[in-house]
């Protein structure tokens, strides 16, 4: 499977199907018969403020599939940016960004994704970690009910690094987040937390994949959702300790909300373990909001509606808790509650 190739080419029988395992929840091929023309160019300058406007002073913006190739940040270089995923229109585009943190060097990265139209598109970052580095990104997507979209990351950690990731979306016709990481061991750790808000009929996929290639590493997993009406939400997390990886620290859980019995939840957490005197860890699992909570909340006069907001945001909010900027957090915290509102 090859989707940048299937939207260059304009083949849909490149698009990922229900065939391929990996992709057996978000069908593209099923979904799209034929694609669109390519997306026509966007003018920044019309472009509106984003969630995390303010929080940086240097702002990059990949419009249309448009916009920078290349980031470098130094050895021992701390910097904050603020990255701008827009699409609109109905056509179809690709990008991919490159960023190189180099040893001892700090990256807070601010990342949204906007608008969408009845577009295709696909997004990728490619993220090489120095020794002893650290980057923290945070992702919020926004997008229109009608967009296809698909995001990657592939991180490649040094010994020492550290990658931090936090998304919050809330889906869109299809869409897809993919993380995949190569974990060195030796001290590098990683975390990957995720939460989505899903009505209507928008789908959210968050795919993920670490593998272990040495001893002495961590990888902390958190994923939370919240889904209502006719949406469906995807967890697939993989974690591969290979042989030699000994020491490793691994755990990932999945937790979701189904407010409505027509909303659908697929998760499939994985360990694969080849590797000896390790620490790992999973489980996924899927529920409702405690009535007798919900009661005892209704009892001391607050409306149902308010006490089921609160309810999923208390249970929501524990992923932003381990955002390790605080502004950051403060903005994604006001963000999501703004979303479990909506509906009510």
């Amino acid at each position: 499977m090859n989707l940048d190739e299937a939207i260059r080419l304009r083949d849909p029988t490149r698009l990922p199907s229900r065939r391929d395992e990996d992709w057996r929840w978000t069908d593209l091929r099923g979904l799209l018969r034929t694609l669109p023309e390519p997306s026509q160019p966007l003018p920044t300058d019309a472009i509106g403020p984003g969630p995390f406007d303010g929080l940086a002073g240097e702002v990059l913006i990949v419009a249309n599939g448009s916009g920078p190739e290349e980031i470098r940040i130094g050895e021992g270089e701390t910097r904050t940016l603020v990255l701008r995923h827009i699409s609109r229109g109905d056509g179809a585009h690709t990008s991919r960004l490159r960023i190189d943190v180099g040893p001892s060097a700090r990256l807070t990265l601010l990342e949204s994704h906007e608008g969408g139209g009845a577009g295709l598109s696909l997004l990728g970052v490619d993220l090489q970690l120095g020794a002893d580095s650290a980057c923290e990104r945070l992702v919020v997507a926004d997008m229109d009910p009608d967009a296809v979209a698909v995001v990657e990351l592939d991180a490649r950690l040094a010994a020492g690094a550290g990658l931090s990731q936090t998304l919050l979306t809330t889906g869109a016709r299809r869409q897809r987040f993919e993380t995949r990481v190569r974990h060195p061991g030796q001290g590098a750790q990683v975390r990957l937390d995720g939460v989505y808000v899903l009505r209507e009929r928008r789908h959210a996929d968050l795919t993920s994949s670490v593998g272990h290639e040495g001893p002495g590493g961590r990888t902390d997993q958190l994923a939370r959702g919240m889904v209502d009406d006719q949406a469906r939400s995807v967890f697939q997390g993989r974690i591969t300790v290979q042989e030699g990886a000994d020491g490793t620290d691994a755990r990932m859980a999945h937790n979701a909300l189904i407010l409505s019995d027509r909303a659908e939840v697929d998760a499939r957490p994985e360990l694969e373990i080849y590797a000896d005197d390790v620490a790992c860890a999973h489980g996924a699992t899927v529920g409702a909001l405690d009535d007798e909570v919900l009661f005892y909340m209704r009892q001391r006069g607050l409306p149902e509606g308010e006490a089921r907001s609160l309810l999923v945001a208390s249970f929501l909010g524990e992923v932003i808790d381990r955002v390790g900027s605080p502004e950051a957090a403060e903005r994604m915290r006001s963000w999501l509650q703004a979303r479990i509102g909506a509906g009510d």
